[in-house]
């Protein structure tokens, strides 16, 4: 049922600290995030740097931020199947994994987009 509040200033404020909140339990929580994080700090500047022009610019940052915001999903994924599902169950196992191949994914993204980019120098 839609929310009867009005969406304004203070609905976006609070939504933005729910965001936050989220962002401080990963980064507390998981390791996977932190280390995520680490390079995103690393490449993400490089990527604005290296980047020639608003297109490989996106690229190259934006296949970063799809990584972090898949982990935040992932880890999210893993904390409702353990919650819900403490013992070992195939279908809770099969979810992580599903989550996890989402995170691999995308950083095999993030490495084609490099190396596309990285090497369409060298031509």
């Amino acid at each position: 049922m839609p929310s009867t509040e009005a969406r304004g200033p203070r609905q976006i404020w609070r939504a933005f600290n729910w965001s936050m909140m989220g962002l401080r339990a990963a980064w507390r929580h998981e390791a996977s995030f932190r280390l995520e994080a680490y390079l995103v700090l690393v490449l993400f500047p490089l990527g604005l740097w290296t980047g020639r022009g608003p297109v490989e610019k996106a690229l190259l940052c934006g296949s970063l931020i799809l990584v972090l915001s898949m982990e935040l999903a992932n880890s999210a994924v893993e904390a409702i199947v353990d919650k819900v599902s403490p013992e070992f169950h195939e279908l809770a196992g099969r979810a992580k994994d599903m989550g996890s191949a989402a995170v691999l994914l995308l950083m095999a993204n993030v490495a084609l987009c490099w190396g596309l980019v990285l090497c369409s120098r060298w031509q």
